[in-house]
């Protein structure tokens, strides 16, 4: 079943999420401490996963033309707007909370290595594995999340299925077209694109800067469209 790897990810979510709401909440110092360690960790992954990138000029390219479209479409404000909706129909613990945790965790969990490479494998091959271990990693996070952030971390599951289950459906579809080495590339790019994309939500973790990492979303597909016109 292809969408099966996704599938799993998404209850890994949302059981990680519910743990986390019965735990008894951080106190608010270890609270910031341990959100301090999550987003270092976050910038060190995406300068990992950005520095493996063999396409810097069309990286710069795909940020910009893909930040431009972001705006354009408004995609940071539409995110904005969901959380508030459920924000509406789910009391959070505290103002902005449901939207901050939906908002947050969303992008954490649909950036990255393993959100493009995992369901790419469950189309082409059905093999899971990836996705697998990236299950137990979010419902690690979404454990963390959710105890600090609230409700908002579960809604989380629902995009990240979506996501992901489109782009192994896509891959499936697309598998009889192009070669594995193609793929591989496409994904490689793609990818360091995506590392950039965490090292903004980790400075946004960090409240270092606010970045609308959100409307930089475009950027991973405009660079999938670029690479598949030069490789």
């Amino acid at each position: 079943m292809v969408l099966w790897g996704s599938i799993v990810n998404a209850l890994a979510i949302i059981a990680g999420g519910v743990i986390g709401l019965l735990i008894p909440s951080l106190n608010e110092q270890l609270r910031r401490t341990v959100i301090q360690g999550m987003g270092i960790a976050l910038c060190v992954l995406g300068i990992m996963m950005a520095m493996k990138t063999t396409q810097y000029f069309w990286m710069v390219i795909s940020l910009v033309a893909g930040g431009v479209l972001g705006e354009w479409i408004g995609v940071e404000k539409r995110f904005d707007q969901l959380g508030r909706w459920l924000e509406s129909k789910v009391k959070g613990t505290g103002e902005g909370s449901v939207g901050q945790g939906f908002v947050t965790t969303t992008l954490i969990f649909c950036i990255g290595a393993m959100a493009i490479l995992g369901p790419i494998d469950s189309g082409i091959r059905l093999n899971h594995d990836v996705l697998y271990t990236k299950s137990l990693m979010d419902g690690f996070l979404a454990v963390v999340f959710s105890s600090m952030l609230g409700i908002g971390v579960l809604f989380s599951a629902a995009p990240v299925l979506i996501y992901q289950g489109s782009i192994a459906l896509a891959a499936a579809f697309v598998a009889s077209a192009y070669s594995p080495d193609f793929l591989q590339a496409v994904t490689l790019e793609v990818s360091a694109v995506g590392g950039v994309l965490i090292i903004g939500v980790g400075l946004n973790i960090l409240e270092i800067k606010k970045i609308h990492v959100a409307n930089l979303l475009p950027s991973l597909l405009v660079m999938a469209v670029v690479m598949s016109f030069i490789l």
